[in-house]
């Protein structure tokens, strides 16, 4: 059995997309106002943030790149030591927790992608957070906004740009 580390056994980790058809065609962008809405009361700030800092570097890097941990985690403004107790480790760990990530060997796979946030996780927010959850749900039902992503990215609009504005024009119905 292949041996898979631990954000805290490593000092760079190769970060590669998690590719999922069925999420990437209808998910949300990490930098997305349903990402900062929804899925950083499930998953905190500091795993908000990294993955929207990955999203970016998906950008330059669409097949993957190399972080150096403590370099990342400094430029967030957070400690990295090799150890369980580490701010940035704990967030990495939410990532994977909640299936936003999944440890390889050297490194993970991340989701470009967010899904939905799961009906377990949305009942445990705040009763006005899951009813603008399902208000969400509602409008864009009848609004393919991926598609729409899609065709601002292929026009030249930048993929975190192109989420933002197929996001505004879902919560404008």
């Amino acid at each position: 059995m292949e041996h898979v580390a631990t954000a805290h056994e490593l000092t760079h980790a190769t970060i590669r997309p998690w590719r999922d058809p069925v999420v990437d065609g209808r998910g949300h962008d990490p930098r997305s106002v349903y990402a900062e809405r929804y899925w950083l009361s499930v998953i905190g700030p500091t795993a908000t943030l990294i993955m929207r800092r990955f999203a970016d570097e998906f950008d330059h890097a669409p097949d993957g790149f190399v972080i150096d941990l403590a370099h990342t985690a400094t430029t967030m403004g957070l400690s990295y030591t090799k150890g369980q107790h580490s701010p940035f480790g704990k967030a990495l760990h939410r990532c994977v927790m909640f299936g936003l990530a999944q440890p390889t060997p050297d490194g993970f796979t991340v989701r470009r992608i967010l899904p939905n946030v799961a009906q377990r996780h949305l009942s445990r927010l705040p009763d006005d957070v899951q009813q603008s959850h399902y208000d969400w749900a509602r409008r864009t039902i009848r609004l393919d906004r991926r598609q729409i992503e899609q065709q601002l990215i292929r026009l030249g609009v930048t993929p975190g740009a192109a989420a933002r504005a197929s996001e505004a024009a879902a919560l404008a119905l």
